[in-house]
């Protein structure tokens, strides 16, 4: 009996490190030639798959993946009771986008970014509750000086807080293993407005982050993708950021897909 279960264990361990080697190889062939990097952490396990440690250790603006965190506080403040709340009640403003010149449920959103509806969440917020979330997660840098409706942008003349891709992915596995403080209403919606595509393999669950190069606040526009994939195949968090004069998060979102596919995970 003892000289079977030894074998099954060896068996097992070789099963893990081919899936592990099999997503390496990936990730490898489809981020060289690229500028940036990407983090995908196992949910089940320490095994952890990283293109260009050292990008993925340097703080950078989290741009719009920080909707994830303020949506969470918002829940957990009692300002969001739904995923189709009535979240944003459009101000006649005409903005460059045009599905944030309307009324939005949270749902809505959170999928179509919209800057001002989550501005406004975090000035319900306040600043003393959403620097008490802050610090409890210990996300990033922790700085919300530049303020509390825009420290998550890069913005002229001002420092956002900053973050690393692969702190992103922690807090992402940490909260999928509840590991945080949070509700399961809080991550019941936020599933929900998370979900981005289901296939026959897996489910994988995201938001994107695009920072532009204005007034060369950054030295390239930014993509990001963070989020976490569920499938037959394993289970990850992931955090993955590219950088380069037309890049922006669909970009990165598009990245993370394919290399999803290609690795039999979605």
């Amino acid at each position: 009996m003892k000289k079977i279960s030894i074998s099954v264990i060896t068996i097992l361990l070789l099963i893990g490190c081919s899936k592990k080697n099999n997503l390496q190889d990936i990730v490898k062939k489809n981020m060289n030639g690229l500028e940036g990097t990407i983090v995908f952490l196992d949910l089940t396990s320490n095994q952890e798959i990283i293109f260009n440690s050292n990008l993925a250790n340097i703080r950078t603006t989290p741009c719009s993946t920080f909707k994830i965190w303020n949506t969470l506080i918002g829940i957990e403040n009692n300002l969001i009771n739904s995923e189709n709340d009535p979240f944003y009640i459009w101000d006649g403003i005409s903005r460059p986008y045009p599905d944030w010149n309307k009324n939005l449920t949270l749902q809505e959103a959170f999928k179509v970014s919209c800057v001002p509806a989550y501005q406004n969440l975090a000035n319900k917020i306040g600043l003393k509750n959403m620097q008490f979330w802050i610090t409890k997660l210990n996300y990033g840098d922790r700085d919300t000086s530049s303020g509390l409706d825009i420290f998550w942008l890069p913005m002229p003349n001002k420092k956002s807080i900053l973050i690393s891709p692969k702190e992103q992915a922690i807090l992402i596995k940490q909260l999928i293993n509840n590991q945080l403080s949070f509700s399961e209403k809080a991550l019941r919606i936020l599933k929900i407005a998370m979900f981005s595509k289901k296939t026959d393999i897996g489910i994988i669950y995201g938001k994107t982050g695009s920072g532009k190069n204005i007034n060369n606040i950054l030295e390239n526009n930014i993509g990001w993708y963070v989020g976490h994939i569920i499938s037959k195949n394993g289970k990850y968090a992931f955090a993955c950021l590219i950088s380069g004069k037309d890049f922006g998060g669909k970009d990165a979102k598009a990245l993370v897909e394919k290399i999803l596919i290609q690795s039999k995970l979605l």
